[in-house]
């Protein structure tokens, strides 16, 4: 494709008549953007192509959002060692499907990133086979055995983009200290799993409806409370940025909202089935509703609704967990936790939050772009619509409606409780480094 002239400059793709939603400057019009190799190049009102339009890539985005790509804080690639379930390549198309620009991939594969060279062979895969933006983690213990810590610098230097024991908590306190004393020294996020283990006592549900119908141990609300505050506490000790993954219950909302309060350098994430969906829609022996944490009860869900609402809660990650069909063939009792997320939590924030009235359209773009680009201080590059930044871009048609069907994910992993669900608005093209990496 040749390069043609916006204004006079070199320009390869034009995006004409969307709704720009750009929260980073508060910009919501219909406007044009052009891009230039990587780069956006002009935003503005009918902004004119000289020379052989034709030749031009043109989207026309009339009835669409026009924003910034999506920043998903918490995936799972499953590579290394894991790829029966996911890979980088897969897993990376599939967030390109749902309009997600930059991954921050988990650290619990086999064997665990725990090393600079596990590191850097899944950044030279990424470089390799993924079209979108793949940020790794690092785990905080070596094999996440709560045994040793990682080399913590070596693996900042190598370019590990947070520390978390995601799956599970560092369960020593002291050593769990000691991390975050080297995170903050480091000026590194630490993005927590919060889990006592002790009291999981082989929980698989929320203690509650489901696991009373389906006659199964529950997990109770405290499993999450009692860690949340420990770690919130441990950061406001050392100056740690912590993140807290996957909130789940009221507790959590009311824990980060006391320390913001106080001052403490904390952000958290909810994530689309926790918001969506309560215990009580479990209505069958389906382990594709097994995920950890778990379903919470209905007050739990309008609690986390509301943090989302009044800011609390900055951010919209999936979790997303693929698993094989037959692991998820187990049942509740011996099945693994989690579901795929990458291709419907656009859509599902959007039926459930936006469609609603609950969020604006701004405020979806503000947590699923710009707030996670600042949580892991990617903001100057990515996570806004503006004159010399980053390409990563997502067109989403507020309008279109559509039946979740497992068979079109890209994702190897098709565990999920929305297959043959109905949702309105959908991503229909993702712009990456200034490349569309995705057409509906």
């Amino acid at each position: 494709m040749k390069q043609e002239t916006v204004g006079g400059k070199n320009v390869k793709l034009y995006i004409k008549n969307g709704r720009v939603i750009n929260p980073a400057t508060n910009q919501d019009e219909v406007l044009d953007v052009a891009i230039e190799n990587e780069r956006i190049l002009e935003v503005g009102k009918d902004l004119a192509i000289k020379e052989n339009p034709d030749e031009v890539q043109i989207i026309d985005a009339g009835g669409c959002f026009v924003m910034p790509g999506f920043v998903d804080l918490h995936v799972h690639f499953r590579d290394p060692g894991l790829t029966y379930k996911e890979d980088i390549g897969t897993g990376a198309k599939a967030a390109a499907r749902g309009g997600v620009t930059t991954v921050c991939a988990m650290p619990n594969t086999k064997p665990v990133v725990d090393s600079v060279e596990t590191l850097d062979y899944i950044q030279k895969k990424a470089e390799e086979v993924a079209p979108i933006h793949v940020e790794q983690l690092s785990a905080v213990t070596i094999g996440q055995e709560g045994l040793e810590l990682v080399d913590m610098k070596g693996m900042v230097d190598k370019g590990a983009i947070a520390f978390s024991e995601d799956g599970k908590s560092v369960m020593d306190v002291t050593l769990y200290a000691e991390a975050m004393k080297q995170a903050a020294e480091l000026g590194a996020v630490v993005m927590a799993h919060c889990e006592d283990k002790a009291l999981v006592r082989g929980g698989v549900l929320n203690a509650g409806v489901a696991s009373e119908k389906y006659g199964v141990p529950g997990i109770t609300n405290s499993v999450e409370d009692v860690i949340t505050a420990r770690d919130i506490f441990l950061a406001n000790d050392y100056g740690t940025k912590l993140h807290l993954c996957h909130c789940s219950t009221a507790g959590s909302v009311e824990l980060v909202r006391m320390a913001k309060n106080m001052g403490i350098a904390v952000t958290a994430e909810v994530c689309p089935h926790h918001f969506t969906l309560s215990d009580a829609d479990i209505d069958s022996a389906d382990a594709n509703y097994k995920m950890n944490p778990p379903l919470r009860s209905e007050a739990d869900v309008q609690a986390l609704i509301r943090g989302l609402q009044d800011g609390t809660m900055e951010v919209i990650s999936t979790d997303h967990a693929p698993h094989s069909a037959e692991e998820k063939a187990k049942g509740f009792l011996e099945s693994p936790f989690g579901i795929v997320g990458l291709e419907t939590s656009a859509s599902l924030t959007y039926t459930a939050l936006v469609a609603t009235g609950i969020l604006t359209p701004m405020q979806m773009a503000e947590k699923m772009s710009w707030n996670p680009a600042k949580v892991i201080g990617i903001e100057n590059e990515r996570g806004s619509i503006e004159t010399g930044k980053m390409a990563d871009i997502v067109i989403f048609n507020p309008d279109m409606e559509y039946t979740v069907d497992v068979n079109e994910f890209a994702s190897k992993g098709k565990n999920t409780p929305y297959d043959g669900k109905v949702l309105k608005g959908r991503v229909v093209n993702t712009i990456c480094k200034g490349k569309v990496v995705f057409a509906l």
